[in-house]
């Protein structure tokens, strides 16, 4: 029985630190979208560096989408 309730402890434990995890991954998504898009605005890229940015932003994007369905499963 110990073992049990040990290996249900050190899921619960997983389960707090992935939703710790996700919360941070959202909030530095939302971050870093909202940077990229004052930067943008403001001029401060240059043409051939907007490629590489536009795809930080989209994986940005992919993740808040990604933690939002998780949280909406929940």
């Amino acid at each position: 029985m110990s073992e049990s309730k040990n290996k249900e402890a050190k899921e619960s434990v997983m389960d707090e630190r992935y939703v710790v995890l996700a919360d941070l991954a959202n909030r530095v998504s939302r971050s870093t979208v909202a940077v990229i898009d004052t930067v943008v605005q403001r001029g401060g890229f240059k043409g051939e560096e907007l490629s590489t940015i536009g795809q930080l932003r989209d994986q940005a994007i992919e993740s808040i989408q990604l933690v939002e369905n998780i949280q909406n499963d929940a």
